[in-house]
């Protein structure tokens, strides 16, 4: 599903009810059935890193942590496997996202495109039910970009759901449902 609407107009917001991040005013927010708006910070903080992977628009990578060791670090939260068992998937999400070569560079060394990759593979790390992207290809190459649509397209295919915020006309029109926002209401689904 994508979500667009001019800026300013709740996108972002939305994503941030959805996972979690932010609280509602008034109403309640629930994900699969539950009410995430009357979860703990604790029990959100679980139920995020078992069924949640957030692709940010601004990355959020630690810069001092190796490729490797940002897409590890939801793994590393959630405590899955053992430590050889979560090197290797976060290491099989970077080959995914085609990063292989590049696991133990930092940040800094790495383009934005190959930094929001890195992102990607974070957001894949504990197999999420529930991928959820603000413009999660916004700073990708236009090939680069539907190769990692493609990679959400087919894990959307495999059950997971997939909901991103576009600004691009061409991504939002890939999506199975569109809901269009503006002014914090949703004026079309």
């Amino acid at each position: 599903m994508a979500i667009v609407g001019p800026s300013g107009s709740g996108k972002t917001t939305i994503l941030n009810l959805i996972t979690g991040i932010d609280r509602p005013t008034a109403g309640t927010v629930s994900v699969d059935g539950r009410r995430i708006d009357a979860m703990t910070e604790e029990e959100l903080a679980v139920w995020r890193g078992a069924n949640v992977g957030i692709v940010f628009q601004f990355f959020q990578l630690l810069p001092t942590l190796s490729a490797l060791e940002n897409a590890l670090l939801p793994l590393d939260f959630a405590r899955r496997g053992s430590k050889r068992e979560r090197f290797e998937r976060a290491r099989v999400n970077l080959e995914l996202v085609g990063l292989g070569e590049k696991l133990d560079h930092l940040p800094a060394e790495l383009s934005g495109g190959e930094q929001q990759r890195v992102a990607i593979a974070r957001a894949l790390a504990a197999d999420p039910q529930l991928i959820v992207g603000d413009e999660p290809t916004g700073n990708l190459d236009t090939r680069t970009a539907a190769e990692m649509f493609e990679l959400l397209a087919r894990l959307n295919a495999e059950g997971k759901t997939v909901l991103y915020v576009t600004h691009d006309p061409g991504l939002a029109a890939r999506a199975q449902r569109i809901v269009s926002i503006r002014d914090g209401r949703v004026v079309a689904d």
